[in-house]
């Protein structure tokens, strides 16, 4: 898609998508965005989270980077875009819930493996490294003769439940958890198939995600 491609999006979005939710836009303007989730997503482009939940203007607040990670909470960074998103959901919209969405095929878990080189890829190879121990976790539980694209997504996974640990070194969100007013929870989303996996805290597995009646 190109630059005039986009253009025209826009063009079919206003006259379409605009005028659809137009008086859900203005109640926002109004009356400010009330999400009750964060949803914090990959950069990929095929993983759009508005997309894949269906869901409205307003409903969701979303942070997407490369990988879905969560750096560690560490107040002396000088600037962390990840933190400040998480910090405001938190502690100023008041979220009940943080989903961390991982995906199949994705590219930072295949480079945390095959590490990319260049000097003009320092934040690649740093922002990485959050991955790591989700990786040393595949490869000291799995048999040396897994196959390659098994052990991809299993660090995929296994990559989801390190950034809700990581979460919980952020103060306001690990009070929150404790008080019970917040819920942390890990979603993996297999592009080739739109199936959608939740991770059960009893059962320590990912499960299929069924719809509630």
């Amino acid at each position: 898609m190109d630059i005039d491609a986009l253009i025209s999006g826009f063009e079919r979005f206003k006259e379409n998508k605009f005028k659809k939710y137009q008086n859900k836009f203005s109640d926002l303007i109004q009356n400010g965005q009330h999400p009750r989730v964060l949803f914090i997503a990959c950069s990929d482009s095929r993983v759009d989270p508005s997309l894949i939940t269906d869901s409205k203007p307003g409903e969701l607040f979303v942070i997407r980077n490369i990988g879905n990670m969560v750096a560690p909470f560490a107040p002396d960074n000088e600037y962390h875009a990840t933190a400040a998103g998480i910090e405001y959901a938190v502690s100023v919209l008041n979220v009940s819930d943080i989903i961390v969405c991982g995906h199949s095929h994705c590219g930072a878990i295949d480079g945390v493996y095959d590490i990319p080189e260049g000097k003009e890829l320092i934040h690649v190879r740093k922002w990485l490294e959050l991955a790591n121990e989700a990786k040393k976790y595949v490869n000291e539980n799995s048999p040396d003769d897994l196959d390659f694209s098994r052990r991809i997504e299993l660090t995929e996974k296994i990559s989801v439940l390190f950034q809700l640990n990581h979460l919980l070194s952020y103060p306001e969100v690990k009070r929150r958890v404790d008080e019970g007013t917040l819920s942390l929870r890990g979603w993996y989303y297999r592009i080739e198939s739109c199936e959608l996996e939740y991770y059960d805290d009893e059962k320590k597995q990912f499960l299929p995600m069924e719809a509630k009646s």
